[in-house]
């Protein structure tokens, strides 16, 4: 009997516990949940402090959603876009209604040289404005022209993240390069003091090897200062929180540049948005200079009033009292002839002068770009072939590590000459990862000038 209570007593804390135990662990799932379901950023849809990892490709699409300057250069186009439909409206129905009330004494008139009314409605509409249709237009090519440098900032922010995420990608890399340098650094060093403790080395080769891995050491710190402004340069453009930490992965462009240097020519000339705003400042130019030409032409306009006098105003006193009636209504057109315009001769000289200036700077900028085109096709050829040197020599230095592993296996060589060979291979790797991001970054230059670094990531 006694058995048996005691086993009730332990099978019932033993339920106890478990029921606590599973209700700890149902609480640590749900906190779990909740955290997760807590997100730094909608874009990227990451829980704070977890690391993103990212491709080039997916960087540069939440940098395109997120960028600041992006969205100001939309509104900017917008702006533009709302300018020039101020300027169309004039020539679309235009419909007002008034009222007021004065003293009059004499004749009853306002400032404008329409009678006092208590109520008036008043209907315009231009139909042939010449002058003012070139401002219109002008005002219409500029809103496009808004639309290209939108492009220009999308492209801008292609550009720096791309240029960002390589360079983090090189960064990171080099710092793994050199931590294996530093620890063959500190062999050597061992070696080194065992050998003049031996008296086999002077004290100045220990101070060398001293000196190495202190070189080691400061080139560390370097990249990992160099490494935190690229993540957090990356966080910004990206949208992401300030304690989430970017995982990149090493990886080629995607589009390809080596084309024929008369290719990439023709491209900019059509592509180039530094040369498409030129073409379109000119344009806009034109539809000026035509409209103020067509000045001397007669304008038209279709107007209309409406209104409602009232008796306080002494109309009878001046007005045949039986012809006068409260509702007048008056529509029609409006036709002017220009005799003389000292205005419209001056706006021509004007409209010609930018149109000149506009067609000057395009000339200008196509043998620019032109040029720019050749200089930036030569120098990713000349950062392809020091890529090649570069992979040469790597492989030269990784080369030299195999026979001296063999020797040292049978005893022709020392473990400080096969530390040292691997601190050359380290200094050959980092020169390759230099001259690949260079290379890199001169294509993506290319591509820019071409007006085809939008086109790589479609």
């Amino acid at each position: 009997m006694k058995k048996t209570s005691v086993m009730s007593i332990v099978a019932g804390w033993t339920m106890v516990i478990g029921a606590m135990l599973l209700g700890a662990r149902a609480n640590a799932q749900t906190a779990a949940t909740e955290q997760a379901g807590q997100s730094t950023n909608a874009a990227a849809g990451e829980q704070q402090g977890i690391p993103v990892t990212l491709t080039l490709r997916s960087a540069i699409e939440t940098a395109l959603r997120n960028s600041r300057d992006i969205q100001v250069a939309k509104l900017q186009a917008s702006v533009a876009d709302h300018a020039s439909m101020v300027s169309r409206a004039q020539f679309l129905p235009n419909l007002y209604a008034g009222s007021g009330a004065g003293y009059t004494y004499g004749i009853p008139e306002t400032p404008g040289g329409r009678a006092p009314s208590v109520f008036n409605v008043t209907y315009s509409e231009e139909i042939y404005n010449e002058p003012l249709r070139g401002q219109g237009k002008e005002l219409e090519e500029q809103a496009r022209s808004q639309k290209i440098m939108l492009e220009d900032v999308k492209n801008s922010v292609i550009m720096r993240t791309a240029m960002s995420y390589l360079e983090l990608v090189k960064v990171r890399h080099s710092i793994e390069l050199l931590r294996a340098e530093q620890e063959s650094a500190d062999k050597i060093l061992q070696v080194t003091k065992d050998r003049q403790t031996e008296g086999y080395e002077l004290p100045m080769e220990v101070t060398k090897a001293e000196l190495t891995k202190a070189q080691v050491t400061q080139r560390i710190l370097q990249l990992e200062g160099r490494e935190d402004e690229l993540e957090v340069f990356l966080q910004g453009q990206l949208g992401l929180g300030q304690d989430q930490r970017i995982e990149v992965a090493a990886e080629e462009l995607p589009g390809e540049a080596e084309q024929e240097g008369a290719n990439l020519v023709a491209m900019a000339m059509q592509n180039n948005t530094g040369l498409r705003l030129a073409e379109s400042d000119v344009r806009a130019k034109e539809f000026r200079l035509k409209g103020e030409k067509r000045g001397n032409l007669p304008t038209l306009e279709f107007v209309g009033i409406y209104s409602v006098l009232a008796d306080f105003n002494n109309y009878t006193k001046f007005f045949n009292p039986n012809s006068f009636q409260r509702n007048n209504l008056n529509a029609g057109i409006q036709v002017q002839v220009p005799l003389f315009s000292a205005r419209t001769k001056q706006a021509i000289g004007l409209a010609q002068i930018n149109l000149q200036t506009a067609q000057a700077t395009l000339a200008n900028k196509r043998t620019e770009v032109s040029a720019e085109v050749r200089q930036k096709t030569l120098h990713l050829r000349e950062r392809d072939a020091a890529k090649e040197v570069a992979r040469l020599e790597l492989q030269l230095a990784q080369q030299n590590i195999t026979v001296l592993q063999q020797q040292f296996g049978e005893g022709k060589a020392s473990l400080r000459d096969v530390e040292k060979a691997r601190l050359e291979e380290n200094d050959k790797w980092m020169g390759y990862l230099d001259a690949n991001f260079q290379r890199q970054q001169a294509q993506l230059d290319l591509l820019r000038t071409a007006g085809q670094l939008d086109k790589v990531w479609q």
